[in-house]
């Protein structure tokens, strides 16, 4: 019998590369092969894990950010995607208590989405190189912060039965069960590049990987002792569950292996707002459809299809005629292809859709990367002059002319910057290289 809500997880680790995305997809597909209604969610920015989330389990999974949504939109957000479940499993970020300068609860940690949602943390411990400090490790992460729970340890990267007892030993002492001890494998990974891992429909074999993982988890975890430790999310504070307001009644979405990081919070929220999302692909050489009133070009690698979406004349064409009456907005990758050209990582300049002034380049690299909070500077689809926004930036093109296009915004990042003009907009077209996570209370100020 399924819960009304379903209890839930937040798999997270003390540091970064200790096998969060493993376990997490291993428990997934372990799980949905149970029959289990498993779903998976991420913690913090990152928006190419939800897709192989929805891979393993078979159900859609999305975004919580603590720092860029308020703690009772992130409690929603949980509770929503734990409806009609039988148990969700959320993937953690960095290390359980990383995050930025800012008031309890906001510093954007797995911590705090714990804490938000009054989910324990299955702590998830490499411990290759080491054996008795891993219980160390584990009293420290229990005490650090009282708000939250360390329900169990899964081992990671175990080297022999013996090296298994006395890390399990060392453990035994802090009172916190070993769920599972995993060895390790070369063969359940992921392929990656220059944004983190290859998308999840560009992956081959994923459906190998995956079950894979899933024989490693069975094999090695006590699903049983897992769901029975899980909680079913507290909601604290009331909240829509919206994010965004819906940009538009029909949205006409870029959606293909050029166009894919749009949050996936984003577009259930608007579809249950009663927008209606049109995909269009533009390395098909689709336009977008004119019956729509707004059209989004997400962010995504055209860095790498600069040459195809430049030779994209149905596409580039529609484009513009869709920009004359009505509103294209354009993030990261969607606003390189707005600008005016994209010089892509042999050094060769193609012409884009000219819309915004802006000129990029994937050949001169430089990573951008952390949060953004940001004020409007004019009225438009993603609110009104003055309406703030929180997002983040991630990406490795850099500028060469930004053109002489008003800014979009005034932007500053987490760390006490001072406000600093960014993005473009001109007519009826924006875009700007930070992706929205949530509209955010103008009273809610950033700690510094």
């Amino acid at each position: 019998m399924k819960h009304p809500i379903a209890p839930g997880l937040v798999i997270a680790a003390p540091r970064s590369s200790s096998g969060k995305t493993t376990l997490t997809l291993g428990l997934l597909r372990a799980f949905r092969r149970r029959g289990i209604a498993v779903r998976g969610l991420k913690c913090g920015p990152d928006y190419i894990d939800p897709a192989f989330h929805q891979v393993a389990s078979g159900l859609p999974s999305l975004n919580l950010d603590a720092w860029a949504m308020e703690p009772a939109l992130v409690a929603q957000l949980a509770a929503n995607t734990a409806i009609g479940a039988d148990l969700t499993l959320c993937e953690g970020l960095m290390g359980l208590f990383d995050g930025v300068p800012a008031p309890e609860g906001r510093s954007g940690s797995s911590a705090d989405i714990a804490a938000a949602v009054g989910w324990p943390v299955l702590l998830v411990i490499d411990v290759s190189g080491q054996s008795q400090s891993a219980g160390a490790i584990v009293k420290g992460c229990a005490s650090f912060d009282p708000r939250i729970t360390i329900a169990g340890v899964i081992l990671n990267k175990v080297g022999s039965e013996r090296h298994r007892r006395l890390v399990t030993e060392a453990i035994a002492r802090t009172g916190i069960p070993v769920l599972g001890s995993v060895p390790r494998d070369a063969e359940a990974h992921l392929p990656e590049r220059h944004l983190g891992l290859v998308q999840a429909e560009e992956t081959a074999g994923l459906e190998a990987i995956l079950e894979r993982m899933a024989d490693l988890v069975e094999a090695h975890v006590d699903l049983d002792a897992i769901r029975q430790v899980a909680h079913v999310p507290v909601l604290k504070g009331s909240h829509s569950g919206l994010a965004l307001k819906p940009p538009g009644q029909r949205i006409a979405m870029a959606r293909d292996a050029a166009f894919s990081f749009v949050y996936p919070h984003h577009l259930a929220g608007w579809q249950k707002a009663g927008a209606e999302i049109v995909p269009f692909s533009p390395l098909a050489d689709e336009a977008p459809s004119t019956d729509c009133d707004i059209c989004w070009l997400p962010g995504g690698y055209p860095e790498l299809h600069a040459e195809t979406l430049s030779n994209a004349t149905h596409f580039m064409a529609g484009l513009r005629h869709f920009a004359e009456t009505k509103p294209v907005h354009g993030e990261c990758g969607g606003y390189m292809t707005l600008g005016e050209s994209l010089v892509d990582a042999s050094g060769t300049e193609w012409p884009m859709a000219g819309l915004l002034g802006v000129k990029t380049s994937f050949a001169k690299r430089k990573m951008m990367l952390g949060y953004r909070d940001v004020t409007l500077e004019a009225d438009g689809i993603l609110g009104g002059k003055g309406t703030r926004l929180r997002g983040h930036e991630f990406h490795y093109a850099t500028i060469l002319d930004m053109g002489s296009d008003a800014p979009l915004v005034m932007a500053r990042d987490a760390y006490g910057t001072l406000p600093a003009p960014s993005g473009s907009r001109r007519g009826h077209v924006t875009g700007s290289f930070f992706h929205v996570i949530a509209e955010t209370d103008s009273g809610d100020d950033l700690g510094h």
